[in-house]
């Protein structure tokens, strides 16, 4: 792809009666030209129904193309986002946008998941997933870790598996450990 805008406008193309949310597996609904979870569908409530400004949270309902490496994770390993972050980088490295606009490392999220989410890195957490409703993501702030449900962590693993092997991103030894767990190359049951 030539950029992110036409990567999401390709993906938003190419969903289908079966596509899924990738934290809450909710079904998406086309609405005119906007993509929006269909939240009866998968049991999704939002954490913030309304936004700090006493608006309805907007995110909540719609589609937003998360990246599941973030962009600040791959984007931090090149020298271009020590100069200027990622305004940059999508300025002066073809690199990077090639990374950003992968339709490989893309999946549709509710876009307040999305933003929950930011660049937080993966991991397993001892709270409950009660934060959005049935939605079984779970996101610690404090410690800026996600944990997603079970039918999304292989799609999450192999994702950093093709970034690592197709634009040799550096990920951590736990990191690595985790995801071939999640991706059934290793067996733990302390980590599913």
């Amino acid at each position: 792809m030539a950029n992110f805008e036409a990567a999401k406008k390709l993906l938003k193309q190419q969903v289908g009666h079966d596509t899924k949310t990738l934290y809450c597996g909710c079904a998406i609904k086309k609405v005119g030209k906007e993509l929006k979870p269909d939240a009866k569908s998968c049991g999704y409530v939002p954490r913030k129904p309304i936004t700090k400004s006493g608006l309805p949270n907007v995110r909540a309902t719609r589609i937003e193309w998360e990246h599941i490496v973030p962009a600040w994770e791959f984007g931090h390993q090149l020298q271009c986002w020590q100069q200027g972050g990622r305004a940059n980088c999508r300025k002066k490295s073809e690199k990077f946008r090639l990374m950003e606009a992968d339709i490989n490392n893309l999946a549709p999220a509710i876009g307040e998941i999305n933003g929950d989410r930011s660049n937080f890195r993966f991991g397993m957490l001892s709270q409950p997933a009660d934060q959005y409703g049935q939605c079984q993501v779970k996101i610690d702030f404090k410690q800026r870790v996600v944990e997603p449900p079970l039918a999304s962590r292989k799609q999450i693993a192999e994702a950093y598996f093709y970034m690592q092997k197709t634009y040799q991103l550096k990920i951590s030894d736990k990191q690595q450990k985790l995801f071939n767990v999640w991706a059934g190359l290793e067996a733990n049951p302390n980590l599913l």
